[in-house]
């Protein structure tokens, strides 16, 4: 199958794609998680799959499982896997607002990774409308909690994952537009600094702040880092009145390594953190960890099916690591074969910069077409 002779119009897909960006949907906020998974839901059936919709738990959003008709529906078949939660929180539409100057169009959630579920999904109806069929039978899952690692569909996600022969992930394409093979094994942790109370200016010097002591363990932790495993604190929360002594801070920190041996060091320097005085305390509790994806042959031989396909509408795809995880992790490091980065090319995740470039929705749209046909 030619994906050239399929008609892939990126400005018609660009106008698709709008409403799911227009769509805010942050992790947290599980209401608005499940009005995106509403719209994906409709689309889907539109497009012919049968849907089930799985409830979400610890507070998250839901998760849609979609399955396409086919001739050998019992048979392993395609995983399309991805998320539809952002980091964005509501209202940032009206600091990022979905735009379109030609060549990139811009909006929250836009790149990672509204717009690679998208193609995806306009892959299958191209296949669709070209009364194409697949030798695998495909399923699209959705899920709701990517964005703070999987808490609450890791089960979900490794179970549906060993239902497949195969795992594509449409997370965005590396910046050389190239797609991946593995990735970093990545640690969360929960931080918490407890102090002693008092009046900020009544009684100076009675009390010992948590925000300070918070302030020297941020320090401490990110000089962690080497080549081999890096650290950094994203959040921080503390105090509630200025004119008091903070009594409690709390914070997460983020470690990520290349090899799984790597992170388990990290892991233990971050478990074994002390207090700096035995008149504070200071408190480092592990949250959800993605374990290294390592590039093995199956992973590389679904790339190098991947490469061809691209080789056909003249585009040229590499393969690499990366930084940054994934629900690919999981379904990798499981030895389900699995490539990931397939879907727009763009830049600024997770910023009020997130943009797409348009024309990446078209030929990356071939590819993951490309790619359904020919696995078997």
């Amino acid at each position: 199958m030619d994906p050239n002779t399929l008609p892939f119009d990126a400005d018609a897909m660009l106008a698709g794609l709008r409403e799911w960006v227009e769509c805010e949907s942050p992790t947290f906020d599980a209401a608005a998680v499940n009005r995106m998974m509403d719209i994906a839901s409709r689309a889907l059936v539109l497009a012919g799959a049968r849907i089930e919709r799985v409830a979400g738990r610890m507070g998250l959003g839901d998760c849609v499982r979609a399955t396409f008709p086919h001739a050998a529906r019992d048979v392993p078949g395609i995983l399309v896997m991805g998320h539809l939660d952002t980091v964005h929180p509501i209202g940032t539409l009206s600091r990022l607002p979905f735009r379109h100057d030609g060549k990139r169009a811009w909006g929250p959630g836009i790149q990672d990774m509204k717009g690679g579920n998208y193609l995806a999904l306009e892959a299958i109806r191209q296949l669709q409308h070209a009364g194409l069929r697949t030798n695998l039978p495909v399923t699209v899952l959705f899920t709701s909690d990517e964005e703070i690692g999987s808490p609450s569909t890791r089960d979900l996600i490794e179970a549906e994952a060993a239902r497949h022969k195969y795992v594509l992930v449409p997370e965005p394409a590396r910046p050389d537009g190239g797609v991946v093979t593995g990735r970093y094994a990545i640690a969360r942790f929960n931080l918490e600094a407890t102090g002693r109370p008092s009046h900020a200016g009544a009684s100076p010097g009675a009390g010992r702040s948590a925000i300070r002591e918070m302030a020297r363990k941020l320090i401490e932790i990110e000089d962690m880092t080497t080549e081999s495993c890096t650290f950094s604190v994203g959040v921080i929360h503390g105090g509630e009145w200025v004119n008091c002594v903070a009594t409690t801070c709390s914070g997460e920190a983020l470690s990520m390594a290349k090899r799984q041996e790597d992170l388990d060091r990290g892991v233990a320097a971050m478990l074994g953190l002390r207090a700096s005085s035995n008149e504070v305390q200071f408190k480092v509790t592990r949250g959800v960890t993605r374990p290294v994806w390592e590039p093995d042959a199956g992973g590389m031989t679904l790339y190098e099916t991947a490469r061809e396909v691209a080789r056909g509408f003249g585009q040229t795809i590499s393969s690499q690591s990366s930084g940054g995880g994934s629900d690919g992790n999981f379904t990798g490091a499981i030895g389900i074969p699995t490539l990931d980065g397939l879907g727009v090319a763009g830049a600024g995740a997770h910023t009020l910069d997130e943009h797409i470039q348009v024309d990446s929705l078209a030929y990356r749209g071939k590819l993951m077409a490309g790619l359904l046909m020919a696995l078997s």
